[in-house]
């Protein structure tokens, strides 16, 4: 059975390093989380590294723009692995061919700006979908449209066997009180249509690869020393599963209404709707708030 904690203090001394999940964690994507802030600072100043481990299509560089522009202090983080970076690095390899179609956002564009961690990167082109060879999506051209809108672009290019890289495995994401698609979304349309999607994102391995690399270049921590945070079941708590590391389930973020978070005094998860729901979903966490603080 999970436990549920008060908070994350609690338990810091049984770890060294933390991949703490942004969105629905340390802020909404309007504003920055306090409690969350504060938690991180107290964790880094008792020696805790805090490696910020988003399922973001952005650059790291990017990334860090936004948080400043929230509000959260780089005391509150030692470094960043972003899904898009992970993501980058397979573009780069040539994963989905050299000329690719690209669904997402104009805001999105710096994914595809030089990256410096190969030697012999490939040289790739943003082109019309008849002319590439694969597709590149870092989220919808509409994230409040339902992914079906592209089911006209997705059968084409299934027909002509392009892969997609998926540079967001999230399938939804909520902007404060709003709930938007991501390039989950779209990348599990297509393989529900028989084509190939690739992830880099959490839950998938390639993101933990790239975090481990992050954290070593700040300090090495073996991964039972590691705690694994977020609000994600299907993300965040399988991925930390996968990787056989312990892992904090934030409740009050996508899974708010399931867990029953914030209904009482406390604003913690009804006990019985948690494991209910993480049976559902068939991950077991090691423990669980609703808030991080």
């Amino acid at each position: 059975m999970v436990r549920i904690i008060e908070s994350l203090s609690e338990i810091a001394t049984q770890y060294d390093a933390a991949f703490v999940d942004l969105w629905g964690c340390v802020h909404d994507g309007v504003r920055a989380h306090q409690s969350a802030i504060d938690a991180l600072v107290a964790f880094r100043k008792s020696s805790g590294k805090v490696v910020l481990l988003t399922n973001s299509p952005r650059p790291r560089a990017e990334v860090e723009k936004q948080l400043d522009e929230l509000g959260v202090p780089h005391e509150a983080w030692d470094t960043i692995a972003t899904s898009g970076d992970s993501a980058r690095l397979a573009m780069f390899e040539g994963a989905v061919g050299t000329r690719v179609f690209h669904i997402g956002t104009p805001e999105e564009a710096p994914f595809f700006e030089p990256i410096h961690l190969l030697e012999n990167p490939a040289e790739i082109r943003t082109v019309p979908l008849d002319e590439a060879e694969g597709i590149v999506c870092t989220g919808p051209f509409d994230s409040t449209a339902d992914p079906s809108v592209l089911r006209g672009e997705l059968l084409y290019a299934k027909t002509k066997g392009m892969k997609l890289l998926c540079a967001n495995p999230d399938i939804v994401v909520d902007r404060g009180h709003e709930r938007e698609w991501c390039a989950g979304a779209v990348a599990k349309l297509y393989e529900e249509m028989g084509g190939t999607s690739l992830y880099f994102g959490k839950p998938h391995p390639p993101i933990y690869d790239l975090a481990r690399r992050r954290l070593v270049e700040v300090a090495p921590v073996s991964d039972d020393r590691i705690l694994c945070i977020g609000d994600g079941p299907a993300t965040d708590i399988r991925g930390a599963l996968g990787e056989g590391m312990d892992s904090l389930f934030i409740t009050g973020g996508l899974s708010l209404k399931e867990t029953g978070t914030g209904e009482g005094p406390d604003g913690q998860p009804d006990p019985d709707r948690l494991e209910a729901h993480l049976s559902e979903e068939q991950v077991p966490a090691t423990y669980a708030m609703g808030q991080l603080r």
